[in-house]
């Protein structure tokens, strides 16, 4: 592997597991210092100690804005400064269908989902504002750009991500703070208890399974110097999931439409 962020000092949230294990794993490949943050203090603390020197743990409720200050205070004081925040913790809601859902979950999905992105990206870049820029990274989901059924109240909580990032993306370039989001699909994670493989088959034109090494790739390019000019922009990592379904099923569907009688 390269250096390709050699000298940065990263905060991944949620970084115990799933894509901010990976993440956390391949920024420090690349020369990173890095503050994993989550709620797990056991996952989150046995992967420090794995990584080494280059690696800290500080246990943070992302949706608690005393507690995200401290994490960027934390992460100045452990390794002298901030360039690079991802905010990629995140939960899942109900999978049930509209007219059945109690929206339950509704304040601590948002609160995590959203407010915690929101915090997030503000600590950060108030220490970046005054420290030459940096790169904030938010995590998305394809779910937030296409409409579907079930899991609505995540779907509304990814798709106000996507539009936070643009807009603060906006508001805060002139200090030299790059905002962009990637949105995963079709990646097994903790979230990801359905049959990926028959989503993947009907919906992805890739015939790939995703991985949460493929985000973490796109992750880091987005907080090098390779993406300088590059900011409010939503990347999908989704076998090309969001441009359209696979060939197989057009032609399928093309075939049934040419029956008589239809």
């Amino acid at each position: 592997m390269g250096e390709e962020l050699a000298g940065k000092v990263a905060i991944v949230t949620g970084g115990a597991g799933g894509i901010g294990r990976a993440t956390v794993e391949r920024f420090v490949e690349e020369g990173a210092r890095i503050v994993i943050a989550d709620i797990d203090v056991n996952a989150g603390a046995s992967l420090a100690a794995e990584l080494g020197d280059v690696a800290a743990f500080k246990q943070t409720d992302v949706a608690d804005p005393e507690q995200m200050q401290a994490l960027v205070d934390f992460t100045v004081d452990q390794f002298g400064g901030l360039h690079v925040m991802f905010n990629n913790a995140g939960i899942a809601s109900s999978m049930v269908r509209f007219l059945h859902e109690d929206l339950a979950d509704f304040d601590r999905v948002m609160h995590v989902n959203v407010l915690g992105v929101m915090l997030g990206s503000q600590h950060a870049a108030r220490h970046m504002k005054t420290h030459g820029g940096g790169s904030i990274i938010n995590c998305a989901s394809i779910a937030g750009m296409k409409a579907g059924s079930g899991l609505v109240t995540y779907r509304a909580s990814k798709a106000a991500v996507i539009h936070l990032t643009r807009s603060i993306a906006v508001d805060l370039a002139q200090y030299q703070i790059r905002v962009n989001a990637i949105a995963p699909g079709n990646i097994h994670t903790g979230m990801t208890g359905y049959d990926m493989d028959a989503v993947v088959r009907f919906t992805q034109p890739l015939p790939r399974q995703g991985r949460s090494e493929d985000v973490a790739e796109a992750v880091v390019y987005l907080a090098s110097e390779r993406s300088a000019q590059i900011t409010g922009v939503v990347l999908p990592v989704d076998g090309g999931t969001t441009a359209g379904p696979p060939a197989s099923q057009v032609k399928l569907m093309l075939s049934a439409s040419s029956q008589p009688g239809n």
